[in-house]
């Protein structure tokens, strides 16, 4: 459990399957009782986790609520090969700048795992957008990863904080200004956003409307 509505599961791969597959990409997954009924879900694991999938799920829907709520150990799921393009850039003078809100991080813990093990120097910035600091997923390991990559960063910022929360970061939605603060060479960055459609729209309008950044530079993944 990351929180508590939201589970990380981790589905072994059979004896004798290996497949080739890339960091950012999803798996669609199914239950063997209701195989018509699928769900796509991000990798939250990289490329360099092979002999399994991992995904982190929210209590959403019914597959959400299935997973986080009856899940268990030795339970076996159906899951189509991974697919998407949803890709980092992970080249040495690039700047990824991931724009994500509630569960639309999880890519992104795939993105700035396989750079730090790889240490590479490529710049990762997370600029995460959740309700209260209760909210916050991966919170501790991207920390610890923020320690082993000197070339990643972790911001959150909270839009509904209440009155005893001791939170003394930022508030507030994202919005064009903070972007902004953490573009360095403009040319050289490469925009990602993922979660809900309204967060995703809006930091497409923010990106490249307002800051002008060209369509080729940005890249979304998005779900109702």
């Amino acid at each position: 459990m990351e929180l508590p509505d939201t589970k990380t599961i981790n589905l072994k791969w059979p004896d004798g399957y290996h497949i080739d597959f890339k960091t950012g990409q999803f798996i669609t997954v199914y239950w063997p009782d209701t195989p018509n009924y699928k769900r796509a879900y991000s990798l939250s694991s990289c490329a360099l986790d092979q002999g399994s999938y991992e995904v982190t799920i929210k209590r959403d829907g019914k597959m959400g609520t299935r997973i986080v709520d009856w899940a268990k150990v030795g339970d076996r799921l159906g899951v189509l090969p991974p697919a998407g393009k949803f890709l980092p850039v992970l080249e040495h003078n690039k700047h990824l700048i991931c724009i994500a809100g509630g569960s639309g991080v999880t890519p992104f813990r795939g993105f700035v795992r396989e750079a730090t093990r790889r240490k590479l120097e490529t710049k990762i910035t997370i600029l995460y957008s959740v309700r209260t600091t209760n909210d916050i997923i991966f919170n501790t390991e991207f920390r610890q990863l923020e320690q082993e990559n000197p070339n990643f960063k972790f911001h959150v910022t909270c839009t509904r904080l209440t009155p005893s929360d001791p939170w003394t970061g930022r508030c507030g939605r994202i919005d064009a200004a903070w972007i902004q603060s953490h573009i360095g060479e403009a040319q050289n960055t490469v925009f990602y956003a993922c979660g809900p459609n309204e967060l995703v729209e809006n930091t497409q309008h923010l990106v490249m409307n307002e800051l002008g950044v060209p369509k080729a530079q940005m890249l979304v993944e998005k779900w109702g």
